[in-house]
């Protein structure tokens, strides 16, 4: 009887550690440090739309748990790293597919098709670059001359002129991705303005409506959400279909990859670099002057050309500064597809690994003032070796952020020779934190003709 009350007793025991355990609001993900679920169905998301954002709900949890923890995305636990140190130790045996994808794979619900993991994912990565390469070889005169029309159109400015940063370059950039990605057909300004709308409704949904749940509950934004989505997919296939029949003669970004069979595939690049770092120049007037004198030296008055890019070392500190200031891309993601293990932490397989970029971006323990606009910070080879293990540049960085870096580098070459660029007193300008950073409101100006 004694037996049978010390094995009744036990199995009790167990049984409420184990309901304890399995019950989702009772513990932390994946046995990380982190936060318990909020509702058993939705999990923190309820304190991500609290935040504002997944980003400003990463900083918080990061500030209260540390460089690693965790938290639950509906009934998936989830590990943030929110440190170089913490990711280079995760990155080194994990670095298998497109990180963004991952994201958007595991967030979304979507689905991988081919399941050819690491060895499909480098071939798509050298086809992209190759692909690249050639659209700005051959389509480089038609971005500078988009570039250009902005800037003279600018310079027509009476001095006192507020100039809306936001609509200009999302503009440009919109000109120059549809038109080098994707042929002539976009030189028509009601085409790019049709594939703008439908972008921004896709993405804007993409960025917040699944995140925060809403877009399921509001039928009205989803079916314009599953319109804009559909009239995306149609044109697209289009222009694959209408590549396809033209052959060669084409040197759109789809044609060169039509002609490695990959017709489905899209550019995806950074549009928002442009305005933050037209912003940060405004503001900083030294920083923009520096910049000024190296165009000179290295272009003299003639334009500039994708062989002289790369010397334009100043510049690239500027973008890559820009990138890391305005927390360009504030998160990405890997799918842990073994265990693994950070620190003493165990990682189980098949948990999302978040790379929360957004606060590592800004940590002091990696940046030196890291709140402050400091080009001269990428001078320093340790700090270069930390914004590439990001994969913001060198063998790491995704093809499409050389597209976004040359469309700025074009920009600020030829804005920042002709013009000077000027804050509006008394603006404010918040960030608005998706899947990429963006001012919450329009961006103003003033410019001034340097002659």
């Amino acid at each position: 009887m004694l037996d049978f009350a010390i094995f009744a007793v036990t199995f009790v025991i167990i049984l409420i550690g184990a309901v304890l355990y399995l019950y989702p609001s009772s513990r932390s993900a994946s046995g990380v440090p982190g936060l318990n679920p909020t509702e058993e169905k939705d999990g923190n998301l309820p304190d991500i739309v609290n935040k504002g954002s997944l980003h400003e709900f990463l900083v918080g949890l990061h500030d209260e748990f540390g460089s690693v923890a965790s938290f639950w995305f509906g009934r998936r636990p989830v590990v943030s790293l929110g440190a170089v140190d913490r990711l280079r130790q995760h990155i080194n045996p994990n670095w298998t597919t497109d990180s963004f994808e991952t994201m958007l794979k595991s967030l979304l619900g979507y689905q991988s098709g081919s399941g050819a993991g690491v060895t499909e994912s480098m071939i798509r990565k050298k086809v992209y670059e190759g692909a690249i390469n050639k659209t700005l070889e051959n389509n480089f005169p038609l971005l500078l001359q988009l570039v250009e029309e902005l800037v003279d159109k600018w310079a027509s400015y009476p001095k006192s002129q507020h100039t809306p940063l936001c609509a200009h370059l999302l503009g440009l950039a919109m000109k120059a991705v549809t038109q080098l990605a994707m042929g002539s057909r976009f030189r028509d300004d009601a085409e790019v303005i049709r594939f703008r709308k439908n972008h921004e409704a896709i993405w804007s949904e993409i960025g917040k409506g699944y995140l925060d749940g809403s877009l399921e509950k509001s039928s009205s934004r989803k079916t314009h959400y599953e319109s804009a989505l559909a009239e995306m997919e149609s044109v697209l296939k289009s222009v694959a279909k209408q590549s396809s029949g033209q052959g060669s003669s084409q040197s759109s970004f789809v044609n060169y990859l039509l002609q490695a069979n990959l017709t489905e595939r899209q550019v995806t690049s950074s549009q928002h670099m442009c305005i933050w770092a037209v912003h940060f120049l405004s503001v900083s007037e030294a920083v923009q002057e520096r910049l000024y004198h190296e165009l000179v030296e290295v272009l003299g008055e003639e334009p500039v050309t994708l062989e002289k890019i790369p010397q334009l070392r100043y510049c690239q500190q500027v973008l890559n500064e820009t990138v890391r200031t305005a927390k360009l891309t504030p998160m990405a993601a890997r799918l842990q597809e073994v265990e693994g293990k950070v620190d003493q932490h165990v990682i189980p397989k098949e948990t999302l690994v978040i790379y929360a970029l957004g606060v590592v971006l800004q940590d002091a323990d990696t940046w030196s003032l890291p709140y402050r606009f400091n080009p001269d910070r990428f001078a320093d080879e340790s700090v270069m070796k930390s914004f590439s293990l990001l994969g913001f540049s060198g063998s790491q960085a995704c093809p499409e952020l050389r597209f976004a870096y040359t469309v700025a580098a074009v920009l600020l070459s030829t804005l920042v020779r002709r013009l000077r660029l000027h804050r509006v007193d008394g603006q404010v300008v918040e960030a608005r934190y998706e899947l990429v950073t963006t001012p919450k409101d329009d961006t103003w100006i003033t410019v001034s003709k340097r002659n």
